[in-house]
């Protein structure tokens, strides 16, 4: 019977006596995105707890496919604020003393990502605790349009629309008028509280500036509207006026076109023009009898040259010439080096004979004769030269046969 007395006597001593424990009861935290959620964990000792203290905060994500996680530890006296990539430099212990019973922790800059069930857990041997808090991130209305969907006329049928950018649901929605008699019309009130207001046989006195305000459990947001009933416009003007206005562009443009086409086409019959040569007169023949001639009569074969100038050639280098009915291919005689090369330009019945080296120029006229070089110069071989005789657009070929000089 004793001992029963003080088997209970020494469990109710035990009953009652104080172990560690966290006072912060489980909660729920909404903020919104970017701001700073603060998530308290307040614990108290016993004088049993005699151990070293361990502070770590856990994190369960929303997704549930990811196992706990620690974000931030207190152990040995240190603090560890690195183990969770997501929230590398965003998580931070509130007090310097957490030995003081306060093991808090500020979130910064929140993302969505970090909606999820956080557990604060508190360990002094023998003593363990912990709690959960529960993070919800919501996104502020922001970036809210207001616009007509419709025409502004009286008679029409139109919407008023109200949209947010962005924002977290549940959204709510409420219109006023804020211009004119500040009565917002009857019909439109069972949608006051709707995104969307619908506009039947719109009249101009719902003309006025009219105000849309988007609130959720994080923020709000307003867009102001201007709505402007007018009278209904002329469309048959304006269709005509359209379509002239079409064709008239269509007849320029066809115009530039024109324009280009004719005159790329009288380029290209300028440049065929320009470089079409006909050819009326064939070379002559070159024959052994014209060499013959040449020293025989002592004339060029262009008749425009004075006998004086023949004087001084010897006849015996053209010997043995065979007769003029006999033809044969022309043998390029074995010429000695000359002194200079003679350029030829033809302007109208012209030939000028130039001589590079010495600088001396020689003029003779096709057609009424004129002067030649000086007599001594001997002719040593017969050349054929094309002149072009241009005039206008007309440009033939003529064929000459001269004698050039060497010496």
């Amino acid at each position: 019977m004793a001992l029963l007395l003080r088997f209970l006597l020494l469990c109710g001593i035990v009953g009652f006596t104080r172990s560690l424990s966290i006072t912060t009861p489980e909660q729920m935290i909404e903020k919104a995105k970017g701001e700073t959620a603060y998530l308290p964990c307040k614990f108290t000792l016993s004088p049993e707890d005699q151990g070293p203290l361990d502070i770590e905060w856990l994190i369960s994500p929303a997704d549930n496919q990811k196992v706990d996680q620690v974000i931030i530890l207190y152990s040995g006296d240190k603090i560890y604020d690195d183990y969770y990539p997501d929230l590398k430099g965003r998580v931070h212990f509130t007090s310097n003393d957490l030995k003081s019973g306060d093991a808090s922790i500020n979130v910064t800059n929140l993302q969505l990502s970090d909606i999820g069930t956080y557990q604060c857990k508190v360990k002094k041997a023998p003593g363990v605790a912990n709690k959960k808090i529960q993070l919800v991130v919501l996104v502020k209305p922001s970036g809210t349009r207001c616009y007509v969907d419709g025409s502004e006329e009286i008679g029409s049928d139109f919407k008023l629309k109200c949209e947010p950018k962005e924002g977290s649901l549940p959204l709510q929605y409420e219109w006023q008028k804020l211009s004119d008699s500040q009565k917002m019309p009857t019909s439109w009130l069972a949608e006051m509280t709707l995104s969307v207001i619908s506009v039947k046989n719109a009249s101009s006195e719902y003309s006025g500036t009219y105000s849309c305000t988007v609130r959720n459990r994080v923020g709000s947001d307003q867009c102001l509207l201007r709505l402007n009933v007018v009278p209904p416009s002329n469309k048959a003007g304006l269709i005509a006026g359209a379509i002239i206005g079409t064709l008239l562009a269509l007849v320029l443009i066809g115009l530039i076109i024109f324009c280009c086409h004719k005159k790329r086409r009288e380029e290209k019959y300028e440049k065929e023009v320009h470089h079409d040569i006909r050819e009326d007169v064939p070379p002559p023949k070159s024959r052994t009898s014209t060499a013959r001639s040449y020293i025989g009569s002592n004339h060029s074969s262009l008749g425009s040259m004075s006998p004086s100038n023949m004087e001084g050639y010897s006849k015996t280098q053209y010997n043995q010439v065979p007769s003029e009915d006999f033809e044969r291919t022309p043998q390029s005689p074995t010429l000695p080096p000359a002194k200079f090369v003679p350029s030829v330009s033809c302007l109208s019945t012209w030939v000028i004979l130039r001589r590079h080296r010495q600088g001396i120029s020689g003029t003779f006229d096709i057609c009424g004769g004129g002067t030649w070089f000086k007599p001594e110069e001997r002719f040593l071989m017969l050349l054929s030269l094309q002149c072009v005789l241009e005039m206008g657009h007309d440009t033939r070929r003529h064929w000459l046969t001269i004698v050039l000089p060497y010496e």
